[in-house]
């Protein structure tokens, strides 16, 4: 029989025929490794069963969601986790993956189910530990420590279970491969023999990767390409808020958010996120106004600050947090250009209250009443809202979705709702709140030294 040698990149993952100096892909010199050496292509047309099928025949009823009975996590995976399938989950060390991830072994083995946690970074004392304190009990969640992925997966043929977790996927390795743990070969490999194990068995499977520093998992892209969901856990760890978001779902949409709060005993759902956001704040002072921000089909009111103060600094300081930076500065130049507003010897500080991060253009208006407040020190009433998008002329754009943010607000007992003059008119079954349309940013600056 016939073999080739295959030269594998320890950067990119990238497989040619022949050593290389430098790989053509990533550009890196002297990446190119000799890992294995592959049979080449035999007719198997002979060995090849025909289990063909029509599409309009198959049952769908073989490939069921499992239900976590964590409403915001199955809110993300679109009614559950389905059987066969292959999750991947990013965030940062310290959020909480692993946590997240022993409660949901917990509440599926309620099911009457087994879930099977594989650890690669932990011993079993270490995850005692964590199981403890989350006061987990059942006695279908097994635990293995384990790195080599030919022992997994005898274990798992053995135990059978509904569930599997991966913690992580870089501590992962395959025997035969001269890789060392978490290189771009091993992950990818190893991925691939988990994907194979859940399709073949048909057993869910997490799977735990680590992220590098600009928040993107680790490891060659087409990991993600590899696993059918995608699901990033985001937050501050100094911060008791975390959100979970998928970017990838082959079985359901990518425009749901969960959220939770990190509690000593564990991660605790937040069934009503601006509920939370909007407690504690500071009524009736300048600076400080009600924005909206849409996380998937949630609409979510958050409490925007800005702080302006005159600097004898040559240079002021302008920081941002939750917001787009770039977006901030455009906003403070609209305002500087069309307005008059003096922010050149201001330093301008704005925050997002309570560690959320958004992008969400609705927030425009926010922004601008918030900086405008701080400015002339003027004092706002905490029961109006703020909702439109600013354009570089100073016009007040229409924004999405608009009914669900003035429906959140009137469940959340406002009486006021500025929003773009072009959304009026698709509110005219809401009546037990006052809308106002704006056109532009002038409007809005005359109404705040009329009203407020």
């Amino acid at each position: 029989m016939k073999k080739s040698i295959i030269y594998v990149c320890s950067s990119c993952g990238n497989e040619t025929k022949a050593w290389l100096g430098r790989c053509n892909i990533c550009g890196e010199y002297s990446t190119l490794e000799k890992i294995e050496e592959k049979a080449a292509f035999k007719d198997r047309s002979k060995d090849i069963k025909e289990d063909i099928e029509q599409l309009i025949s198959i049952n769908l009823k073989k490939a069921q969601r499992i239900k976590t009975n964590i409403e915001e996590l199955d809110r993300v995976l679109t009614g559950g986790i389905v059987e066969g399938s292959l999750n991947l989950l990013g965030g940062e060390p310290g959020i909480g993956k692993s946590t997240l991830l022993m409660q949901l072994c917990e509440n599926i083995c309620n099911n009457d189910k087994i879930s099977l946690y594989i650890s690669g970074e932990e011993s079993l004392y270490q995850i005692k530990l964590r199981s403890d304190r989350l006061h987990v009990k059942t006695k279908n969640l097994f635990v293995l420590t384990e790195t080599d992925i030919d022992v997994i997966e005898r274990a798992v043929i053995k135990l059978k279970p509904a569930l599997i977790v991966i913690d992580s996927i870089q501590t992962m390795c395959n025997k035969t491969l001269h890789q060392v743990q978490g290189s771009m070969v091993q992950v990818r490999e190893c991925t691939l023999k988990f994907m194979n194990i859940a399709k073949s068995l048909n057993i869910a499977i997490f799977i735990v990767g680590h992220v590098t520093k600009d928040g993107t998992i680790a490891g060659p892209k087409t990991l993600e390409h590899m696993v059918d969901t995608v699901l990033y856990f985001e937050g501050e760890r100094d911060d008791n808020y975390r959100m979970i978001r998928a970017v990838k779902n082959r079985f359901g949409s990518t425009n749901e958010v969960g959220m939770f709060e990190m509690k000593e005993q564990g991660l605790a759902q937040i069934k009503n996120p601006s509920e939370h956001l909007l407690s504690g704040r500071a009524y009736e002072v300048s600076g400080s106004c009600i924005g909206s921000i849409l996380e998937g089909s949630r609409a979510i009111l958050a409490e925007l600050q800005a702080l302006v103060t005159v600097t004898n600094m040559a240079i002021p300081r302008r920081a941002v947090t939750g917001i787009d930076y770039n977006r901030a500065l455009m906003i403070i130049a609209v305002l500087e250009k069309k307005y008059g507003l003096r922010f050149y010897n201001c330093d301008v500080y704005i925050n997002l209250v309570g560690g959320m991060r958004s992008k969400d253009p609705a927030l425009d208006v926010a922004i601008a009443i918030a900086l405008i407040s701080s400015h002339k020190d003027i004092k706002l009433d905490n029961s109006t809202l703020f909702i439109g998008e600013v354009g570089l002329t100073g016009e007040i754009r229409p924004v999405q979705s608009i009914a669900k943010r003035v429906m959140e607000a009137q469940k959340m007992g406002f009486n006021r709702v500025y929003i773009p003059k072009d959304n009026v008119a698709s509110l005219c079954n809401i009546s037990r709140i006052q809308i106002i349309g704006l056109v532009g940013i002038s409007e809005l600056i005359n109404t705040l030294k009329a009203n407020f």
